[in-house]
C-alpha cells in the first residue's frame, strides 16, 4: 500500500509540475479549461477530468464562502461559465425529454435516480450561492466608519451586484430554454395515447425538480427579493426575461393541473369504438379549454404560514420548580385547535398546565391539565389528566402556563415527568393542511411575485439623491417650474434668457391660423415690474379673453371705478383663465375660437371649451364679488376712521355696525350666482 501511495504521489507531483510549467499564465489555463469543457461531451476522458475539476472548484467555493479575494480564483470567467451553463441546459433538456421517449421500465429507473446533481450543475449552484451569500450577508465594518471604508464597501457591493446580474441573466436565459422543452414534452405527453401517460406526467414534476429549474431558479428568485438586490439596474435588465419565464411556467402549470383534473374527474374509456373515443377526446378538449380560462392557481390550495401548526412544548423531562409560559397568536383565526402529545405527564395533579384564551394569564381561563396515569405520584386518577381529543379555544390567541410545584421523588421515572407538547392549528384536523403547491405552480407564483416587485421598482424610478433632497424646496417651487431651461455648452442648466413666444394671436381674425408674435410676453404698461409677468408663460391677448368671456355666457360684474382700479379684474381673469387652459391642455382647442372651419371639424373641443369657461367665469365672478364687498367694507372703515379723527362721528353710532349687513349681502350674492 505504501509503494502505491508513493507512486500516486509521484504522479501527482509530476502532473502539478507539468501543469505549472506548460501553463504558466492564466490565459493558458483558461484555454485548457475551455478545451476540457467544449470537448468533454465527445471524449469520456476529458468528461471525467471536467467533472473532477468542477467538483473540486465547487467544494472550494462552499468551504470558503465568506473568504478572502482568493476565492475569485475558484470562479471561472464569463466565457468558461457560459460553457458550463450550456452543458447544464443540455443535461436538463435531455432528462426532461427522456420522460417522453424512454420505455416504461427505463422511466421507472429514471425516477429512482433523480435528483442527482451533475458536477456542472453543482458548480453553478456553488457559484450562485457564493455570490448571493456574500452580497446579502455582507456587513459594514463597525470599527471603521471613515469615508474611504464606506466607499470601499459600496464599491464591493456594486461589484457583487454586477456579478449577480451577469450570472442571473445567464441562468434565466438557460431556464427559458429548459422551460420551452418542458412545455413541448408536456404537450406531447398530453396528446399521446400511451398507457402510462398519467404516471409520466406525475413523474415529470419530480424529474423537473432535478434540473436547473429546481436547483438554481428557486434560490435565485428568493435572493433577488432581498432589499440589497432590489435595484433599478437589476429590474431593468431582468424584467423582459422574467415576463417570458412567467408565461412559460404558468402555461405549463395550467396544462399539468388541467390534465390532472381530467384524470381524476373524467378518465378516458379503455374500450369502445372509434366514434366513442373521438367523442371522449372532444369532451376532454372542451373541458381543457374551459379550465384554461380559470388560470393555473384556480382550485389549488395555497398553504398558509400557520397551516402546519405551531408546536409548544416544555423541556423533557421537566425539572423541579420548572416554569413555562408561551403565547401563540394566529392572525385571522376564529378559533384554535390544540392537540396534545400522548406522552404528556407530570408528577402530581397540581403540577399542571393552565390554558387561557388570550394574550396573558389575566385572560379567560379555558381549562387545566396535570398528573399522569402511570401509577407514580398521582396514584389516584382524580384529576382531569391530559386530553386525547382536540381542545377548542375561541379566538386567535392562546396562552400556556405550566408550573412544576412538587419536588421529584426518587422513584418517579422520566416518563412520568415528561412535561407536555401541544400543536396549535387554525384548522380542525391535520387533513385540512395542504402539502404545498405543485412545483411548477409554485415556481410560476414566485416568478410573478418577483416580476411585480421589479415592476414596482421600474415604476418608482431612480432613488432620490442627496442633491435632490437638499434642493427639494427649489424643485417644488412653482416659479422655477414655470421657467424655461436650456443646457449650456459645458452641460450646465440655466434659465432661458429669451422665452419662447406664445402661440396665441393678439387680435382675432376669422379664418386665420395662429401666428407667433414676438411681443406677446411684453407686459402691458402700468403693471408692477418684477411680478409674475417677468416669468415666461402663455398670456392670453384681450381679444381671446373677450371671446372666452362671450362663449361662457356670463357677463362681468359692474365695479366702481375706484374699486376696479384696485382689483384689476382684467389682469385677474387673464391669469386664472391662462392657468386653466395650460393645466387642461386646451391651447389647441382655442383654434375653434378664431377658425370657423376648425370649429366645424372639432365640435367636441369647442363644446368642451364653452363648458369649462362657463364654470371658470362662474367662479371668477363669485370671487370678484367677494373682493368688491371687501373693498367696499375697507373703504367704509377708512371713512369712519377719518370721521372719528375729525370728530364728525356721532358718539352713539356703533363702529363696524354695517359688517353684519355686508356679510349678509355678500352671502346673498354668492347664493344668487346661477
Amino acid at each position: 500500500f505504501s509503494s502505491f501511495s508513493l507512486t500516486l504521489l509521484l504522479v501527482f507531483c509530476i502532473c502539478s509540475s507539468g501543469l505549472n510549467t506548460l501553463y504558466q499564465g492564466e490565459l493558458e489555463l483558461n484555454k485548457l479549461l475551455k478545451l476540457v469543457l467544449t470537448e468533454g461531451e465527445r471524449n469520456s476522458g476529458l468528461s471525467q477530468l471536467r467533472d473532477v475539476i468542477l467538483t473540486n472548484l465547487a467544494e472550494q467555493l462552499q468551504k470558503n464562502r465568506f473568504g478572502s479575494e482568493d476565492d475569485d480564483h475558484y470562479r471561472l470567467n464569463d466565457e468558461l461559465l457560459h460553457y458550463v451553463l450550456k452543458t447544464v441546459v443540455r443535461e436538463s433538456c435531455l432528462v426532461i425529454t427522456k420522460c417522453q421517449t424512454v420505455a416504461r421500465d427505463d422511466f421507472q429507473k429514471l425516477l429512482s435516480t433523480v435528483p442527482v446533481v451533475s458536477p456542472c450543475l453543482r458548480y453553478l449552484m456553488a457559484v450562485q450561492n457564493h455570490l448571493l451569500s456574500n452580497t446579502i450577508l455582507i456587513r459594514p465594518d463597525e470599527s471603521d466608519d471613515s469615508d474611504s471604508s464606506l466607499q470601499g464597501e459600496t464599491m464591493k457591493v456594486q461589484e457583487l451586484q454586477s456579478s449577480i446580474l451577469s450570472l442571473a441573466t445567464k441562468i434565466l436565459v438557460g431556464c427559458d430554454e429548459v422551460l420551452e422543452t418542458l412545455q413541448q414534452v408536456t404537450t406531447a405527453l398530453i396528446n399521446s395515447d400511451i398507457s402510462d401517460r398519467e404516471t409520466r406526467l406525475k413523474g415529470l414534476e419530480q424529474v423537473t425538480k432535478a434540473t436547473m429549474l429546481g436547483h438554481l431558479l428557486p434560490v435565485l428568485l428568493t435572493s433577488l427579493m432581498h432589499p440589497t438586490l432590489q435595484t433599478l439596474t437589476l429590474a431593468d435588465a431582468l424584467m423582459p426575461q422574467l415576463v417570458q419565464l412567467v408565461l412559460y411556467t404558468s402555461q405549463t402549470a395550467l396544462l399539468l393541473k388541467t390534465q390532472s383534473l381530467l384524470f381524476t374527474e373524467d378518465p378516458l374509456p379503455v374500450g369502445g369504438s372509434f366514434g366513442q373515443g373521438a367523442k371522449a377526446c372532444t369532451a376532454d378538449d372542451k373541458i381543457l379549454d374551459e379550465r384554461e380560462e380559470a388560470g393555473f392557481l384556480t382550485g389549488l390550495k395555497i398553504p398558509a404560514p400557520w397551516a402546519a401548526g405551531k408546536t409548544v412544548e416544555t423541556m423533557h423531562p421537566v425539572r423541579d420548580n420548572y416554569k413555562f409560559k408561551e403565547t401563540v397568536h394566529i392572525p385571522g383565526a376564529r378559533c384554535l385547535y390544540l392537540r396534545f402529545d400522548a406522552r404528556c405527564s407530570s408528577q402530581y395533579d397540581y403540577d399542571k398546565l393552565v390554558i387561557y384564551a388570550g394574550p396573558n394569564t389575566n385572560s379567560r381561563k379555558v381549562t387545566e391539565y396535570g398528573g399522569n396515569t402511570l401509577g407514580y405520584g398521582s396514584r389516584s386518577v382524580l384529576g382531569t389528566g391530559w386530553p386525547k381529543d382536540l381542545v377548542k379555544v375561541e379566538g386567535d390567541t392562546v396562552t400556556f402556563s405550566f408550573e412544576m410545584r412538587s419536588g421529584r421523588e426518587h422513584n418517579t421515572p422520566d416518563k412520568a415527568m415528561w412535561g407536555f407538547a401541544c400543536t396549535v392549528r387554525a384548522q380542525e384536523s391535520s387533513e385540512d393542511v395542504s402539502g404545498g403547491l405543485p412545483f411548477l405552480a409554485d415556481l410560476a407564483l414566485g416568478l410573478s411575485v418577483l416580476a411585480c416587485s421589479m415592476l414596482r421598482i421600474l415604476y418608482n424610478g431612480p432613488e432620490v439623491t442627496r442633491e435632490e433632497e437638499a434642493c427639494q424646496d427649489l424643485l417644488c417651487s412653482k416659479l422655477l417650474q414655470r421657467c424655461q431651461w436650456q443646457v449650456e455648452a459645458n452641460g450646465a442648466i440655466s434659465p432661458a434668457l429669451t422665452p419662447s413666444p406664445s402661440p396665441l394671436p393678439l387680435t382675432i381674425e376669422e379664418d386665420r391660423e395662429f401666428t407667433y408674435p414676438s411681443d406677446v410676453l411684453i407686459p402691458p404698461p402700468g403693471l408692477m415690474p418684477g411680478s409674475y409677468f417677468d416669468l415666461p408663460r402663455i398670456r392670453l391677448p384681450p381679444g381671446i379673453m373677450s371671446r372666452l368671456r362671450e362663449v361662457s355666457g356670463r357677463a362681468r360684474p359692474q365695479f366702481r371705478p375706484s374699486i376696479k382700479e384696485v382689483i384689476r379684474p382684467d389682469v385677474l381673469e387673464e391669469v386664472i383663465v391662462s392657468c386653466v387652459i395650460k393645466h387642461l391642455s386646451l391651447v389647441d382647442a382655442l383654434q375653434s375660437l378664431v377658425n370657423y372651419q376648425y370649429r366645424e371639424d372639432h365640435t367636441e373641443e369647442y363644446d368642451l371649451v364653452c363648458k369649462i369657461m362657463a364654470e371658470t367665469f362662474k367662479k371668477i365672478n363669485a370671487m370678484e364679488r367677494q373682493l368688491q364687498s371687501v373693498a367696499e367694507l375697507e373703504q367704509k372703515w377708512q371713512n369712519e376712521v377719518e370721521e372719528a379723527q375729525q370728530g364728525k362721528l356721532e358718539n352713539n353710532t356703533p363702529f363696524f355696525m354695517t359688517i353684519t349687513s355686508l356679510r349678509t349681502k355678500q352671502r346673498n350674492w354668492n347664493y344668487s350666482v346661477p
